[in-house]
């Protein structure tokens, strides 16, 4: 009996486009709280949403335990600030570099899941934890490549067909006139364009041939190899995709910061927040895990900062006090989210169709 052909999918589901619509009317509320800026600070939610679709191809469509996924972050990162920065000799500009820095994190992804294929569970779990801190530690030392702990910069901002601002000779210049900080709105939408394309192309995959055999892949190995899958195969090209995805979030992260930053800003944390963001959200879910990069994320970057803030305007909090400030108790919500979450939904937020049943 043939196979059933590839189911084809709606452009995208009704939650997706809640989500990615409610992002949207994020730049609304700058004018209704113009001393936050949120569309600035939810940039930041928007680069952990792509990083946490590249961490569930892996983990929640082909069963990995990936624990060093920041590694290709801060690959992508690096791979950005290396191709577009004024000091080096590329300087191929914003869309360019995105770009190749999602091929370059790819290729890193397949250098990585080659060796690695054999290996499942913990021991899968320890070799990616041990190349998160490789990488993290041959950026600091290859200060000639990377610039150490300093970081490259500046590194370019994206930019959009703008309006002409006059007939002078350089007014066709002004047709692509970068994104400043002071522009925080046409930058955040620019980012919200980019996940909505990243959505998009997830959600086909999910849908396609590959999907499904990343999904067999997960439910039983040995059933897939009954039913001419190659796991193999499979298994490299879910490293090579969700790496590529990794790499896509470092280099927006770095375009966002104008840096790429200290080594630092890639660790063993990033790694686990995104894992967060993976499991609260809901495994194997796209809608998912923008929800937790929402709720994890945004309780993180947005809401205690703010939170923190409002209470010491009020006299209520205090910088020299650890147990005044809302934003030091960030680690312990978050443990306690994901005890809460485990004990009364272990499926997460959005429970996806294709979650494993055992």
């Amino acid at each position: 009996m043939s196979s059933a052909a590839p189911q084809t999918p709606r452009l995208l589901s009704r939650g997706q486009l809640a989500v990615l619509g409610g992002l949207a009317l994020v730049p609304l509320l700058d004018y209704l709280l113009p001393s936050v800026q949120l569309s600035a600070q939810m940039r930041t939610v928007v680069v952990f949403a792509i990083l946490g679709l590249g961490l569930n191809i892996v983990v929640g469509w082909t069963g990995l335990l990936h624990l060093g996924i920041a590694a290709f972050m801060a690959i992508g990162a690096y791979a950005y600030g290396i191709l577009t920065c004024e000091v080096y000799p590329f300087q191929v500009g914003f869309w360019p570099g995105i770009l190749l820095a999602g091929a370059v994190g790819a290729i890193a992804g397949l250098l990585l899941g080659a060796p690695t294929l054999r290996l499942r569970g913990d021991y899968l779990a320890i070799v990616t934890l041990g190349f998160g801190e490789i990488v993290q530690d041959g950026i600091k030392n290859l200060e000639l490549i990377t610039k150490g702990t300093e970081g490259i910069n500046p590194l370019p901002a994206p930019w959009v067909p703008g309006p002409v601002a006059s007939a002078e000779p350089n007014a066709w210049q002004q047709l692509f006139e970068p994104i400043t900080s002071e522009t925080p709105v046409r930058w955040f939408f620019i980012y919200l364009a980019i996940l909505a394309v990243v959505v998009y192309l997830a959600r086909n995959l999910e849908f396609s041939r590959l999907g499904r055999q990343l999904f067999a892949v997960r439910e039983d190995e040995l059933a897939a190899r009954c039913m001419a899958i190659e796991p193999d195969k499979a298994k490299l090209k879910a490293f090579a995709m969700g790496a590529a995805l990794a790499a896509v979030a470092g280099a927006l992260f770095a375009s966002g910061l104008s840096s790429t930053g200290e080594p630092a800003n890639y660790d063993f944390q990033v790694s686990i927040l995104a894992l967060c963001i993976v499991i609260v959200g809901g495994i194997g879910s796209i809608t998912g895990v923008l929800v937790g990069a929402i709720v994890m994320v945004g309780l993180s970057n947005v809401v205690l900062p703010n939170l923190t803030q409002a209470l010491q305007r009020s006299g209520i909090g205090s910088t020299g006090s650890v147990f005044a400030s809302p934003d030091n108790y960030k680690y312990l919500i978050f443990g306690l989210a994901l005890v809460l979450m485990m004990r009364y939904r272990p499926d997460g937020i959005v429970h996806s169709r294709k979650a494993v049943r055992k």
